[in-house]
């Protein structure tokens, strides 16, 4: 009586399914981690900046050096 060939909406409804999942997948894979990713880095001290830095390779030893002193002096004159 409501069969057409498979060609009715109502054949189509796994897609709806398939819709939602993969949005909601989608929105827990790209959101998940970020926030915990940028906290861990606020929470970071400049000398652990600067350290992690220099382990990734971003900076060369002598700009390690020159910042590390700056920091240094920096937190000489706080204290």
């Amino acid at each position: 009586m409501f069969y057409e060939g498979g060609m009715s909406m109502g054949g189509w409804h796994w897609l709806w399914w398939l819709f939602w999942v993969v949005l909601i997948g989608g929105l827990f894979f790209y959101g998940w981690g970020r926030p915990r990713d940028q906290r861990r880095r606020s929470r970071e001290t400049p000398q652990q900046t600067l350290q992690r830095r220099l382990a990734s390779g971003e900076i060369t030893t002598d700009e390690y050096e020159k910042r590390k002193a700056l920091l240094d002096r920096d937190t000489a004159t706080r204290g």
